[in-house]
């Protein structure tokens, strides 16, 4: 059995990803957000869950649950000895959660580039970094073009795993 935090949520389809890539069956159990998927977690009534370093990092710190790999593709800063699930055998899996700042269809261009330079200088403050990473982030950055680039394979790759598995959203 797997937790997630709703169906089709980003934990959801996570687990479902992997399921297809590994070929392994588990039944989903859907929860209302992050804390009650993990209370269950930690009292063993679901066996596993992919969740965010937010939820999960104090109880690993505290013993309560042991941390099997990260879903991105490189190891994380956070728990840099922990292991990938691509480098623990499932070589193609990443699955990041990610966010990003958007603005309106047709807002002018210029107005969009010193948006994407304030942004990208605040993401260069120590500050704003210690933060950001100490909740388990990694900054990336980048301009328009690249973000847009980026979303659009995205959507690809999940669409594609919302509709081999039948997800759906409550």
């Amino acid at each position: 059995m797997f937790g997630s935090t709703g169906n089709g949520s980003v934990s959801h389809l996570t687990a479902e990803y992997f399921k297809s890539l590994a070929g392994v069956q588990m039944q989903h159990v859907p929860y209302k957000g992050d804390s009650p998927m993990t209370l269950d977690l930690v009292a063993g009534r679901v066996h596993v869950a992919f969740g965010t370093a937010v939820a999960f990092l104090p109880h690993v710190q505290s013993g309560k649950l042991n941390a099997l790999a990260v879903t991105d593709a490189k190891p994380s800063p956070v728990a840099p000895k922990l292991p990938t699930v691509a480098s623990s055998g499932l070589p193609n899996f990443e699955a990041l959660q990610w966010f990003g700042l958007l603005a309106p269809a047709g807002t002018p261009k210029e107005i969009v580039a010193r948006m994407n330079g304030d942004v990208a200088r605040a993401l260069q403050q120590p500050d704003v970094q210690e933060k950001l990473q100490g909740l388990g982030m990694q900054i990336v950055g980048g301009g328009p073009e690249a973000f847009g680039g980026f979303m659009r394979a995205e959507s690809v790759k999940w669409g594609k795993i919302v509709r081999d598995s039948g997800a759906k959203v409550d």
